[in-house]
């Protein structure tokens, strides 16, 4: 079997000879600037020395442009030395450090109203925008015909979209105090999504769906059951009809936090996989595979044990392997690695991490 097949038959419970090896978080998608003094040159070879397999993330996803298009450039709005504040280019305002983990976070937005919403649709939302598309797009699509590693359609979130445009706290008053206009870009934004996919579909045969939503915190949902129905259900079954209609067995929703019930109103809407459940949020993916036998987790390991040694590392894995054995399960980091982890750490629990995978058997069904 090769990773593409692993990957969508992991996931979707039928028998596969062993789960991919897959970095998830990590890798050459984020090297820590002291692993580079640590081990020179770590930077151009870690995916090759780590032996991970897949591209990207260990499934991939196309070059065409899902975001915002025809954006102004860029521009510095104050610098203060250890951080600046910058607009995007579309009335995004973000603050950045210069150092640190996690060191970007956003401050001001552009959408405050429903014509707000029409004016930026129309002005950045164009399906048919020339620049959606690479120009040698051609080529890769006959790349990815003979590619042996999954491949997803994206989708910037139902929830994630909204609140990027809005800001968490402007959009929880919104789902009450304007309606319509969450409506209308939750709607909008699937919309164009779908019309973007299906030109896609024209000649590619894709694994699965990716929705980016990260609406969840230590203690679950940003929003409750209701809004999330009321909101967000519609255009998960419009995603799930699409995948339906093109042969795309797997639709992946990505969110930090404690995703646990989270997880039952994706399924209600059609999703069958999550990731990351992060250990330190509260999610325990033995709980979910109980409470949710059919549904594909991914991730789901500590990272935090990096940096507490060999032993807790060793007891991970031994975590990794019954999670394994249970099926339905893809292992990997829950999140990005900090920087108190060494190269030499981040090195140990991969290569422990693909002996138990090289190892173990999955009981899927």
């Amino acid at each position: 079997m090769n990773t593409r097949e692993r990957f969508v038959g992991t996931l979707t419970g039928r028998p596969v000879d062993r789960v991919p090896f897959m970095k998830v978080f990590g890798g050459r998608n984020a090297i820590k600037p002291h692993w580079e003094e640590q081990c020179p040159g770590i930077k151009d070879s870690i995916d090759e020395l780590l032996q991970f397999e897949g591209r990207h993330r260990g499934w991939d996803r196309t070059l065409v442009n899902m975001d915002p298009s025809r954006l102004d450039p860029p521009r510095i709005i104050e610098d203060h030395g250890e951080y600046f504040v910058r607009d995007r280019g579309d009335g995004s305002i973000e603050q950045i450090h210069r150092s640190g983990d996690y060191n970007r976070h956003d401050v001001g937005w552009p959408i405050k109203s429903l014509a707000d919403w029409e004016r930026y649709r129309d002005k950045h939302m164009q399906v048919d925008d020339p620049v959606r598309f690479p120009k040698d797009w051609d080529d890769h699509v006959k790349a990815y015909r003979d590619r042996d590693y999954p491949l997803q359609l994206t989708h910037r979130g139902v929830y994630g979209f909204a609140r990027n445009r809005m800001g968490d706290e402007n959009l929880a008053y919104a789902f009450y105090d304007a309606p319509e206009l969450v409506h209308q870009m939750m709607d909008d934004y699937t919309d164009f999504a779908l019309q973007l996919w299906e030109k896609q579909c024209v000649n590619i045969q894709f694994d699965l769906i990716e929705c980016w939503e990260d609406m969840a915190c230590r203690t679950g949902s940003i929003i409750s059951p209701a809004t999330f129905r009321e909101f967000m259900t519609p255009n998960y079954r419009k995603i799930a009809a699409f995948a339906k209609a093109h042969d795309i067995e797997i639709i992946l929703v990505d969110s930090d936090g404690l995703i646990e019930d989270l997880t039952e109103l994706m399924v209600e809407g059609g999703v069958n996989a999550l990731y990351p459940y992060e250990v330190q949020s509260g999610n325990e993916v033995a709980r979910v595979r109980e409470r949710f036998p059919r549904v594909g987790c991914v991730g789901g390991l500590d990272k935090q044990v990096m940096a507490r040694g060999k032993d807790a590392i060793d007891r991970e894995m031994e975590r990794a392997r019954g999670l394994i054995e249970g099926g339905y399960f893809i292992p990997g980091p829950d999140h990005f690695v900090l920087s108190d982890v060494d190269f030499a750490e981040y090195r140990y629990f991969m290569e422990q991490l693909r002996e138990v995978v090289l190892t173990t058997v999955p009981n899927q069904g």
